[in-house]
């Protein structure tokens, strides 16, 4: 292995590590990806993804494998310090993405699947027992990777074009490339507990959300068998103190009062420090910090997991075309620039949302309890609340600037086209030019050679009436799903289009839509 050679090196196989590995396989680039451990990490984490992200799931072709290990949530409820209900908000099954706007899982059961599917992709290898030891760029081209492997001890080296660090909060690659975590003043110390029994609790099946300064807590069903709470701790607590289920069942007991404390099994217990913070820079010239490596977010909104994988959505379609010289080096520069402001709105939100759960003592009880229950009086509340839709990516090389912002850094929505079908499973991995208006043949045989694909809005349809709202007839729409134009001028269209060379491409991304709906 030593002196090997490979286009893109992954430094992590995590969740954000597998997705890029996946997504860049799509496109046949061959990848390796590197881990410290052999198998998934087997205690629970994240437990919540949007739909924008099952989204990015049902590219990797695991559409029906997540439905099957996932559960829809029904919504939000507020709950005061006494569990009274002040406000409940309930959504709909599914959103404009065509999947449910919130699930719940259990981590380990996501990346056996991710890993499972990775290997059906013959040019990516996932080597596991191995530490990254040091990453060096010689005169800016081709990044050196040193690693361990722990069972021989011997120390072996790989070649990447590219490197990707998704080796986590503790990444060793942002340590080698110099950036540093900027604290954006957010952080509290909380205990995670999960639990299994065969009992179904009768709990409302939607977020549960106690706002409450002395304990605040948040209580979700994730499975069949499977519960997840969270409560913050006091000073002086630690997660050793509710170790078993005799001193744990006071916290959980408003939540199961009617099944005995023998059918309740403790899974985890487990003191997590929530901390918002975001990587000064995530690209060193090869090198590019991707998930947890590059942001760190508060869970109350569950955008940690989510936020990593569109990170390597964004990304691993750009890098694809740049290694096939399809576009120049500098395109990459728009990862950065569109995905950190984005993090960091979604950031904010989630110190908001943990601020008003755990501040102002006596007068903040009483603030929420006047205004929780009032919230859906408010025109348009109760939709933004329950709204999964994420800000709209910030303009650069690869979206548009003024004054075609309407429509442009915001993901088309995965609107049905064609009988069952939907917008993704007919663009596949390629450039869509979504139009209402017919196209002249010379155009579309324009669109044809730059490997792109024609997606028709006909009249009263999802995608015709959101490209009238958005004061266009015809929009660009990169593999990533974000819209990069859009506007009334066909030919300006088609001419934007980048020349992604995408024959190959769009059989794969054929294949992997076909093994998505098996």
């Amino acid at each position: 292995m030593s002196g090997r050679s490979v286009p893109v090196a992954i430094v992590g196989g995590g969740p954000t590590g597998v997705t890029a590995a996946t997504l860049l396989a799509q496109h046949g680039v061959e990848c390796l990806v590197l881990d410290r451990w052999h198998d998934v990490y087997p205690q629970p984490r994240a437990v919540h993804i949007d739909d924008e992200v099952f989204r990015i799931i049902a590219q990797l072709g695991l559409r029906e494998d997540f439905a099957a290990i996932s559960r829809p949530a029904l919504g939000l409820r507020l709950l005061d310090p006494r569990m009274r209900v002040l406000a409940q908000f309930h959504r709909g099954t599914t959103g404009v993405h065509g999947f449910p706007t919130a699930n719940m899982f259990d981590q380990p059961d996501l990346e056996r699947m991710l890993r499972a599917n990775l290997r059906r992709h013959g040019c990516v290898e996932l080597r596991g027992g191995v530490d990254v030891v040091a990453i060096a760029q010689p005169d800016g081209g081709p990044v050196q990777v040193d690693y361990l492997d722990r069972e021989r001890g011997v120390r072996e080296t790989v070649t990447a074009e590219y490197v990707l660090g998704c080796d986590g909060a503790n990444s060793m690659v942002r340590a080698a490339v110099g950036a540093r975590m900027e604290d954006l003043h957010f952080e509290q110390r909380w205990l995670v507990v999960d639990v299994a029994t065969a009992q179904d609790l009768g709990a409302w099946e939607g977020v549960h959300q106690v706002c409450d300064p002395r304990r605040a807590a948040t209580f979700m069903r994730i499975g069949d068998t499977r519960y997840r709470w969270e409560f913050r701790l006091h000073d002086g607590e630690r997660a050793a103190d509710f170790a078993d289920m005799r001193t744990l069942h006071p916290l959980i007991a408003p939540w199961t009062s009617g099944v005995r404390i023998e059918e309740l099994q403790v899974v985890r217990v487990a003191e997590y420090t929530f901390r918002a913070q975001l990587a000064d820079r995530w690209r060193d010239r090869r090198v590019f910090l991707l998930g947890d490596a590059a942001h760190l977010t508060p869970p109350f909104i569950g955008q940690g997991l989510c936020a990593g994988m569109r990170d390597a959505h964004n990304l691993a379609w750009k890098l694809a075309a740049v290694l096939d010289g399809a576009m120049p080096a500098h395109v990459l520069d728009s990862y950065e620039r569109e995905r950190k402001p984005h993090v960091r709105a979604l950031i904010r939100l989630a110190v908001g949302i943990g601020w008003a759960m755990t501040r102002g003592g006596e007068t903040g009880n009483a603030l929420r309890a006047l205004v929780a229950p009032r919230l859906h009086l408010i025109p348009g509340m109760r939709a933004k609340i329950l709204d999964s839709t994420t800000p709209p990516l910030r303009a650069s090389a690869l979206t548009a600037r003024a004054p075609h912002r309407r429509l442009c850094g915001r993901l088309c929505p995965n609107a049905v086209v064609d009988g069952d079908r939907r917008f993704d499973d007919v663009a596949g991995n390629r450039v869509a030019l979504v139009s209402a208006t017919p196209l002249t043949a010379d155009q579309r045989t324009a669109v044809e050679r730059r490997g792109a694909v024609v997606v028709t809005a006909h009249a009263g349809t999802d995608l015709h009436r959101w490209l009238r709202r958005g004061l266009a007839t015809a929009a660009l729409v990169r593999p990533d799903r974000t819209v990069m134009h859009s506007g009334r001028d066909l030919d300006r269209l088609v001419a934007a289009i980048p020349p992604l060379r995408a024959p190959a491409n769009a059989q794969r991304a054929a294949l992997a839509v076909q093994s998505s709906r098996a």
